[in-house]
């Protein structure tokens, strides 16, 4: 490697100041992660029921999605992220040609 000292002592300089650089980004990494703990909301006790499930809502795009897809709240096959929507959001997304989940199938409801 060029872009590197030739000589043994000069990369043992480098090698601490890099030790010290990655011990000194882990301790912000650390400092980071419990500032994000303190602000997270506290988790629901145990039993107790998470939040409402949305009545209806849209998966959009991403991975393992390759198009935005209309769902029924409560569908298994949503996937993590289900952006919560109105009946009549789910309707105008259904007749502007977002495609209905064929698990749930949202427009044997929502379309008349």
């Amino acid at each position: 490697m060029r872009d590197l000292p030739p000589d043994l002592e000069r990369l043992r300089v480098l090698e601490t100041w890099l030790l010290l650089s990655l011990d000194r980004v882990r301790e912000q990494i650390a400092a980071v992660e419990r500032e994000a703990r303190q602000h997270r909301a506290p988790a629901p006790p145990a039993g107790s029921p998470g939040p409402p499930k949305p009545a209806w809502g849209i998966a959009d795009a991403g991975l393992g999605i390759p198009a935005p897809e209309v769902h029924r709240g409560d569908c298994w096959a949503r996937g993590a992220a289900l952006r919560p929507v109105s009946a009549e959001e789910a309707r105008t997304a259904l007749a502007e040609g977002v495609q209905a989940c064929e698990v749930c199938r949202p427009d044997r409801v929502l379309t008349p």
